[in-house]
């Protein structure tokens, strides 16, 4: 059971990875989470192991982001635009536009769409939006245009909406993750192909991991209220780059 003062937090993309351990992170630190995602299989058990809310939600469809508005009532303490993901890494000249659209859509649309209907809430709770980008964001890389967009987009933003929040009490804040190695993201990317998104990751030691960039969004979001950590930048100490990944001898030989 919550108490009036417990502060609440919403996590899109909940079902897996980033999401999933963020909604577990913030769950230790006292806040009732609203997990939000498509698959509510998934965001049922996990609801039901941090003593939180399930919400079958496709950031895609206003429908949905109304009745995710109306589950979080007037008051919001903080939301974590985590839904997203990347599709393809094909170069421009054999670009599937239809999953460049699918990106958009998501990435910069659905976040919007969500940010937008949670902003009065945010404002009333005196909150946080945090946007979990990417290095994508940082600098294009060969085959990476259409997430390169999407990522840029939303982190685009994160930036108009912290100077049109100017003076309001909400922080806007952005997380900007490298390579994480979780069991989905680059198997959703390559269309199933295991063996291709095992590669993403071979010889790279230690890459990211979700738990480690929760840690970072609960230390974002535990700071004191005059305190905006506009954007933090995280990588594996593997990767000094989007194209520079160190490899041990024997996975790059």
């Amino acid at each position: 059971m919550t108490s009036p003062s417990t502060p609440t937090a919403v996590v899109t993309g909940a079902s897996s990875g980033i999401g999933a351990a963020t909604a577990r992170a913030l769950a230790a630190d006292g806040y009732r989470v609203i997990c939000a995602a498509r698959r509510l299989d998934r965001i049922q058990a996990l609801a039901a192991q941090i003593d939180g809310v399930a919400l079958a939600c496709d950031i895609t469809k206003p429908d949905d982001v109304a009745a995710l508005a109306d589950a979080v009532g007037d008051h919001l303490t903080l939301l974590v635009n985590n839904a997203g993901g990347a599709l393809g890494q094909e170069p421009l000249a054999e670009a599937d536009l239809d999953a460049w659209e699918q990106m958009y859509e998501t990435n910069v649309l659905g976040t919007a769409r969500v940010t937008k209907a949670l902003l009065p809430a945010l404002e009333a709770g005196e909150g946080t939006v945090v946007f979990i980008t990417s290095t994508a964001a940082e600098s294009a890389y060969e085959g990476g245009g259409g997430y390169n967009a999407a990522k840029a987009g939303e982190r685009m933003l994160a930036g108009a909406l912290r100077l049109e929040l100017s003076g309001h009490p909400v922080r806007v804040c952005e997380i900007s993750p490298g390579m994480v190695h979780t069991p989905e993201f680059s198997l959703t990317r390559f269309g199933g192909d295991q063996a291709r998104a095992d590669a993403v990751y071979d010889g790279v030691p230690d890459p990211l991991t979700a738990e480690d960039v929760a840690e970072v969004v609960a230390w974002v979001a535990s700071r004191p209220p005059h305190v905006n950590v506009d954007r933090l930048v995280v990588r594996p100490r593997a990767q000094a780059s989007n194209f520079k990944v160190y490899r041990t001898p024997a996975a790059s030989s």
